[in-house]
């Protein structure tokens, strides 16, 4: 069976490459942005709120090994899914959430898990995060790319400080990161 894609937004993409990528069936997990109405942007043109795109990642995935579902599972587990203003100390529409589905099946599944987090009650602020059809995605500049592997320290101290990983911690437990 052909490799599938899945694309999410939620806030900063370094911190949505590593709990991906370290899952089998995984095949890569690239940092971009999409979303918006300029080709080819660049990290600055999109922070500046003009591009209509978001901080997004792409997955490349064999959905053999691995379920969509599975995926945008751990995607609620990995951002605060009531914040419509971005995510944690990131502001801005570039770091606001959402699912992008390729396929209809896609969409299913992602308004069905949508559907069950509402239903679950673990927040009491209304889930804002988006599901919309895919768009171009244009991967970020070679900086971006991997970042908590080329720098583990910082990516550490970025993940904590932001306020994710206590977030994770206080809602999910420890997930793995």
């Amino acid at each position: 069976m052909a490799k599938e894609l899945a694309t999410f937004a939620g806030g900063c993409f370094w911190c949505l490459v590593k709990p991906f990528d370290r899952l089998e069936g995984i095949e890569k997990v690239v940092s971009g942005y999409t979303g918006g109405h300029v080709e080819n942007p660049t990290y600055k043109q999109v922070c500046s709120g003009t591009t209509g795109h978001v901080e997004a990642v792409q997955i490349t995935y064999d959905p053999e090994v691995i379920s969509y579902e599975k995926l945008v599972d751990l995607y609620w587990k990995l951002i605060d899914p009531t914040d419509s203003g971005g995510q944690f100390h990131d502001r801005g529409e570039s770091y606001t959430t959402a699912i992008f589905y390729h396929n209809e099946e896609q969409r299913k599944i992602a308004e069905e898990s949508k559907k069950r987090l509402e239903d679950s009650g673990k927040f009491d602020k209304p889930i804002v995060v988006k599901i919309l059809p895919a768009k171009t995605f244009y991967p970020a500049e070679e900086y971006h790319q991997d970042f908590y592997k080329k720098n583990p320290i910082d990516y550490e101290r970025y993940f904590i400080g932001s306020g994710r990983a206590h977030f994770i911690k206080r809602h999910w437990g420890d997930i793995g990161e």
